[in-house]
C-alpha cells in the first residue's frame, strides 16, 4: 500500500505530526486514527429530509414532518415550472423517519441503519413547495437486525405515499474491528441530530 501523511485538524495530541504511515490517507481525531472515507461518510449521513419529530412511542411508532421549500436545490429540475417533491425523496423521508424510531428504540447501539427492502410503494398525490408532509411509521415486526415498518405520508387528509419498509441495522466493526471509530463517530452525530429533531415538551 502507498504511504500517506497524517492530516491534523487542530488536535493537540502528540500523534499529530507529519510522520509517514503505511495505509490509506487518515485524519487524526482526539481518540483514534480514522480513514478519510469514514469522515466523509459520517458527514454525508448528516443529510436529513426530516425537519421535526412530533410524536415518538419507543419501539412502536413515530410521527415526523417534512416542510417542502422551493429553496431546495433538486426542485429546480423536478420539474421546471412545476416543482414537486421527487418520489424517491418521499420514500427516503419514510425511511429516515422509521430509522429514527429504530435508533431511539435500540438506544443508538448501531451506527448504521439502511433500507433493505421497500414493498407495496404507492404514490397517490404530488407534494409541492409550501406544503408539509406528515410522515407516520409503525413497527410491524422486530428482529435482532431487521425491523419491518408500515409507513405513510399525508398532507392534511390526503394520503401522498405509503410503503412497507424493511430496515437493517449494524455496526461496521461487526465485520472489521478497525472500523469501530467510524461507528463511534456516526453514533455521536446521529445522537446530536436526533436531539435537534426530537424535543418533547415537558
Amino acid at each position: 500500500m502507498n504511504s500517506a501523511r497524517i492530516l491534523s485538524f487542530g488536535c493537540d495530541s502528540n500523534r499529530c505530526d507529519t510522520r509517514e504511515l503505511t495505509g490509506p490517507l487518515c485524519l487524526h481525531t482526539t481518540s483514534s486514527i480514522v480513514p478519510v472515507s469514514i469522515i466523509l461518510l459520517a458527514r454525508l449521513m448528516r443529510f436529513s429530509l426530516i425537519d421535526k419529530i412530533t410524536e415518538l412511542n419507543s419501539g412502536e411508532s413515530i410521527v415526523a414532518v417534512k416542510n417542502v421549500s422551493l429553496a431546495e436545490e433538486y426542485l429546480q429540475d423536478h420539474f421546471p415550472g412545476f416543482p414537486i417533491l421527487p418520489g424517491v425523496m418521499m420514500v427516503e423521508a419514510l425511511v429516515q423517519t422509521s430509522a429514527w424510531l429504530m435508533r431511539q428504540s435500540e438506544e443508538f447501539k448501531f451506527s448504521t441503519v439502511l433500507l433493505k427492502e421497500a414493498k407495496a410503494v404507492k404514490f397517490n398525490s404530488f407534494v409541492s413547495p409550501g406544503k408539509t408532509l406528515v410522515i407516520s411509521s409503525k413497527v410491524q415486526k422486530k428482529g435482532d437486525r431487521e425491523w419491518t415498518f408500515k409507513a405513510t405520508g399525508h398532507m392534511g387528509d390526503t394520503n401522498t405515499v405509503s410503503a412497507r419498509l424493511v430496515l437493517e441495522q449494524f455496526n461496521a466493526a461487526d465485520t472489521n474491528e478497525k472500523l469501530a471509530p467510524m461507528d463511534e463517530l456516526q453514533v455521536e452525530k446521529m445522537q446530536e441530530l436526533f436531539h435537534v429533531l426530537w424535543q418533547p415538551q415537558a
